[in-house]
């Protein structure tokens, strides 16, 4: 059996007790006694709305091969049978796990940070090693105080690369966690107005994102996006931190992994970089500028660990857009179907930006039987704007009247500002709650559309994604489909 801890091992790094017959070792670690699969560690982490004390037993129940559980809750959890390991604070214990974890491995670490684009960066990145050798990076966007010391203690000892992505909303976040990761090399994807509402300026939030150059090991690299306006604010502060070997990636002409020129088509796209004197053709199995720029940090990273730079290149072909990061789904309506983007992630205003410049780019169905189709910006609410909200909402009618979006279908009390803002040439359908906004969209979808549904995660635009996949099947090609008319 391979053990991703020997409980001897586990039990030394987070410096408990123990109760109970150990296991010889554990397959996996688990805060969700939910999915925790058999063999696998339960880590009963307190939480700001649970607390998985509570439910020790439902992971007993689902197998768990020990517990996790503090001093304080200890009385109430002398009645299960399964193996403990009882701590201070079981948070806690799991950020030694991921520092020990971190301290006994050989691989090459890679952190990634920025306002946009953290969690795609990391897929490209878990995509574009994985054919240099064994990759681990966090699921979906483990990126917080317990997401990234998880991931770290889940990291096998044979790991070849590690990929980590570190998020933060306020400062000082960053900084204690990527003390925990120790990358070799870190990436800052972008500096935008995320999360604008906890800071003053958005220089604040350059400095934030900054902190993660202390956590890069002696030797490493950082690596910026040079047509950033808070590059150089950047620079100075990772040569303030002592980082020796600052790389650049972007348009800009002296960036180390320069954008030479960019192809854009609806489902994909094509790129040219220079790199050390040398131009390459990239195809990115995936559409959209952001996420092109982003391939170059990429790349850049791929090269800086001595990872294969062809394979790399290869393996971005495949690449897919995530769930709610611009997964495309075609679906049948009537007699014919309908596009929907699924943005429904997360947004700021730099995201949002890039949203509606992949919306421009994507063709609606013409077919004369059903008058052809519209592109329609469904958008929400973006959070965590503070004293901003209003103006950033409403700016947003710029770049949707470049982009030539003509219909707007919007919800949420701060998309008020935006619906005043866009001129009467725009078609607007504004609803208050998002449940509102949902009954329309499903009920005025029409065959030939192109939706882009794009808002904050509190919102819960999700529930209108979730609805219109319900709601209408999978358009296959291969069918035949009449049209009245023809």
């Amino acid at each position: 059996m391979s053990w991703l801890w020997t409980s001897e091992d586990m039990l030394a790094a987070i410096e408990g007790r123990y109760f109970g017959t150990l296991p010889e070792g554990i397959t996996g670690i688990s805060i969700d006694s939910r999915s925790i699969k058999p063999g696998e560690a339960f880590f009963a982490i307190k939480g700001d709305r649970v607390d998985g004390h509570d439910y020790a037993n439902v992971a007993m129940a689902n197998g768990a091969g020990l517990i996790v559980i503090s001093e304080a809750r200890l009385p109430a959890m002398g009645r299960l049978t399964v193996p403990k390991i009882v701590v201070v604070d079981v948070l806690e214990a799991l950020a030694k796990l991921g520092i020990a974890a971190r301290h006994r491995s050989q691989a090459q670490i890679i952190a990634v940070t920025g306002s946009v684009g953290k969690t795609t960066t990391k897929e490209m990145l878990r995509r574009t090693l994985s054919p240099s050798g064994k990759v681990h990076a966090s699921v979906a966007s483990f990126n917080n105080h317990w997401g990234v010391p998880l991931t770290l203690a889940r990291m096998p000892e044979d790991t070849d690369f590690g990929v980590f992505e570190i998020g933060m909303n306020h400062p000082e976040e960053i900084r204690p966690l990527v003390k925990m990761v120790q990358p070799h090399v870190a990436i800052i994807t972008t500096i935008a107005p995320a999360h604008l509402g906890n800071f003053k300026n958005i220089t604040e939030i350059a400095a934030a994102k900054a902190e993660i150059f202390d956590g890069v090991v002696p030797g490493g690299h950082v690596i910026l996006n040079r047509d950033n306006d808070q590059f150089d604010f950047l620079e100075q502060a990772a040569v303030a931190a002592g980082i020796e070997n600052i790389h650049s990636f972007g348009q800009h002409a002296k960036a180390d992994v320069r954008l030479a020129e960019f192809n854009a088509s609806e489902e994909n796209s094509t790129l040219w970089l220079t790199l050390g004197g040398e131009t390459m053709e990239v195809a990115i199995g995936a559409p959209g500028r952001h996420i092109a720029e982003n391939a170059l940090a990429v790349l850049g990273a791929v090269m800086l660990v001595d990872a294969d730079l062809g394979k790399a290149i290869d393996a971005l072909a495949t690449l897919q857009p995530e769930k709610g990061r611009g997964q495309r789904h075609k679906l049948a309506i009537d007699s014919g179907y309908f596009t929907l983007i699924d943005e429904s992630y997360n947004a700021n205003p730099a995201s949002m930006r890039a949203a509606i410049a992949l919306l421009a780019t994507s063709s609606p169905d013409a077919n004369e039987a059903y008058r052809g189709g519209r592109r329609i910006a469904v958008l929400g609410d973006m959070l965590e704007m503070g004293d901003y909200a209003q103006r950033v909402h409403a700016n947003l009618a710029g770049p949707l009247l470049a982009a030539g979006i003509e219909h707007v279908w919007l919800a949420g009390p701060e998309m008020a500002a935006l619906r005043e803002a866009l001129p009467e040439s725009v078609q607007v359908e504004y609803r208050e709650k998002t449940e509102e906004l949902a009954e329309f969209v499903l009920n005025s979808v029409a065959p030939g559309d192109v939706l882009m549904v794009k808002s904050s995660l509190g919102t819960g635009f999700g529930k209108i994604v979730a609805a219109l996949l319900d709601k209408f099947p999978t358009f296959s090609d291969t069918e035949p489909h009449s049209h009245q008319g023809l």
